[in-house]
């Protein structure tokens, strides 16, 4: 499951057990990512807090179902499995559109976003989840210009700078420990996105 020790749920006390609480999902499983934070349980409530508000929160314009696209994108440039299986997964059933989906990922793997069925302010965005991921710092004011030029407003390019950023911190949490999906339900996720305080994923 990971290259260093993980608490199981049914062996966690205190602090840790009432995370583990807030995180389950069916069957009080709770995700490798989350349980690979095990032995410092304040960074796994860090991990769970930005993640809530980055990707499930209310507060965002951008559909949950793109967001969960720029997440699959970001975690393929950096080659981690674990995170393209869980939310490639989760677009899936928040799209509700197989076969969008799967031609969605085949542009993703082929690292074409060019061929993916999206509309170009999409295409543009993963242009710059691409350039933030792979060499960030080469971009500059004009790439921030072309996203707004594109249709999105300033805070919706915060959500697309804020879902890419947290892609590749949750990448090298999983790559960095070697965390598997194994014993994972994939494409779950805390959908109340009314409450950031809860976890919970269905």
């Amino acid at each position: 499951m990971a290259w260093i020790r993980t608490v199981p749920f049914e062996e966690a006390t205190g602090k840790l057990k009432k995370l583990y609480e807030r995180v389950t999902g069916p069957g009080n499983n709770v995700d490798n990512i989350m349980m690979v934070h095990s032995l410092r349980p304040h960074s796994m409530e860090g991990h769970m807090a930005i993640y809530k508000n980055v990707l499930h929160h209310t507060g965002n314009k951008i559909p949950k179902w793109f967001l969960e696209v720029l997440g699959v994108w970001v975690s393929s440039l950096n080659d981690c499995a674990y995170c393209v299986e869980h939310h490639f997964a989760g677009l899936q059933r928040l799209l509700g559109d197989e076969a969008r989906g799967l031609a969605v990922r085949a542009a993703i793997e082929a690292r074409d976003p060019g061929a993916a069925p999206l509309d170009p302010a999409q295409i543009a965005a993963m242009g710059y989840a691409r350039k933030l991921t792979e060499a960030p710092a080469s971009v500059s004011e004009a790439d921030v210009a072309a996203l707004r030029e594109a249709g999105f407003d300033d805070g919706e390019i915060l959500e697309i700078n804020q879902v890419t950023a947290y892609f590749s911190y949750a990448n090298r949490t999983v790559l960095g420990l070697g965390c598997s999906v194994k014993g994972d339900v994939l494409g779950l996720s805390p959908n109340n996105s009314e409450d950031p305080q809860d976890w919970g994923h269905t």
